[in-house]
């Protein structure tokens, strides 16, 4: 009994899938879960109660009180009382419900209470699947923590075939039990990552920049610590973090790299993923600058140190380091330069060609190349996605 003594929240929502839902309620509570199930109103449409809590042991609720009799049923203990909630099936209207948080009905108000992990079973027809706004709802949920068991392709109620039918239950089992079972991969291994812009001071007010939201690194550090890795996150300026415990905040290059040597060189892996600026005023001034005083500026700037390579030429034979090329336009053979004039075992490009790639972005769209060219290319994916083939290369290249 896998499962047994684990609390799950499953949530169901209007779709012809609903069927599904009795076998896989069976199976949880088979494997010695304990399973209280909340429907959507439109989901009484296409499963009775009756059948859901004969095979679960506990009533099933669908509305916030007992008309009859007043009693409530709360959201918060319910996501409270939860180790994991699973929505299956879950429609593309709970979907964009769930990321706009339109509290409409009591499986989401359950969800936006519910303090453990989440997991979703996608079920519709392949067009509205493949919709860009049941994408971006995937994808926005992804970046937000919850787990996607992907439907699977198939006849569909429409009777056309493709993607978009929920995963079979047995299916489902295995990505639940896989859930509570997980080997954490990389515990053990210590991870210095960089993460976030530099800000280079002109005056106290003012500084040269760019655009980096720290979104990558968050991504980084978080799926790292999820599979065992205790992280050292090292950011610029940004109000974008990881929930992790140690948080190293700094604000130019010079402060980054001093907290970077102060790791050093007790770390397995180090990811450089900050946008480090290149320059730095020469002569900070003392006091804001006026521009009536001054109608013309001129700045004297000077090269940065180069973090990625100083640690570099301190790299010991077990330590992989892993580097970032943003490029305008892609370019293999300047990646690969990069690659070894900074001694990294890896390199991350992608290009600000790439539509939804680059600063600021939820998504990326990368090539992840090694010192024998090109590993693997990837299409466009949220950056959670492009974190987790990140990790899988160094699970597979860490030097023990």
């Amino acid at each position: 009994m896998l499962l047994k003594g684990k609390h799950i929240v499953l949530g169901i929502t209007g779709s012809i899938a609903a069927y599904k839902s009795a076998v896989l309620v069976r199976l949880l509570v088979k494997e010695g879960a304990k399973v209280q199930v909340v429907m959507t109103p439109s989901a009484l449409e296409f499963i009775t109660p009756l059948t859901l809590s004969t095979l679960s042991g506990n009533p099933v609720v669908w509305d916030f009180f007992e008309k009859r009799t007043g009693s409530w049923h709360s959201h918060v203990d319910l996501g409270r009382w939860a180790d994991l909630m699973l929505i299956a099936p879950a429609t593309a209207a709970t979907l964009g419900k769930m990321t706009s948080g339109v509290a409409d009905n009591l499986l989401i108000t359950t969800y936006l209470s519910c303090t453990a992990p989440v997991m979703v079973a996608p079920a519709m027809d392949l067009d509205m699947f493949a919709h860009p706004s049941t994408q971006h709802s995937l994808m926005l949920l992804q970046k937000w923590g919850v787990k996607v068991v992907e439907p699977e392709s198939g006849e569909l109620a429409s009777h056309l075939v493709g993607k978009g039918r929920m995963a079979e239950p047995e299916h489902i089992l295995d990505a639940i039990i896989a859930h509570f079972t997980s080997v954490q991969t990389l515990s053990g291994t210590r991870i210095l990552l960089t993460s976030g812009p530099t800000y280079e001071n002109i005056d106290p007010v003012r500084f040269i920049g760019n655009y980096s939201s720290g979104k990558m690194g968050k991504a980084l550090a978080e799926e790292s610590s999820q599979r065992g890795a205790t992280v050292e996150f090292v950011t610029g300026p940004t109000s974008i973090l990881p929930d992790i415990p140690h948080i190293h905040q700094v604000q130019s290059a010079r402060q980054m790299l001093d907290a970077c040597e102060s790791i050093a060189p007790d770390y397995d892996v180090a990811i450089f993923c900050a946008a480090v600026a290149d320059y730095r005023i020469k002569n900070t001034a003392e006091d804001k600058l006026k521009r009536e005083k001054s109608p013309e500026l001129t700045l004297q700037l000077v090269a940065n140190p180069d973090i990625a390579r100083t640690l570099g030429k301190q790299k010991k034979a077990h330590q992989i380091h892993i580097g970032f090329a943003l490029e305008v336009n892609y370019d293999e053979s300047a990646a690969m330069d990069k690659l070894h004039r900074k001694n990294f075992d890896l390199i991350v490009v992608n290009a600000l060609e790439d539509k939804g790639a680059g600063f600021g972005t939820d998504s990326n769209k990368v090539r992840l190349l090694d010192a024998n060219g090109l590993v693997q290319e990837f299409p466009l994916q949220s950056k959670q996605e492009v974190a987790q083939a990140i990790l899988d290369w160094v699970e597979v290249n860490h030097r023990q």
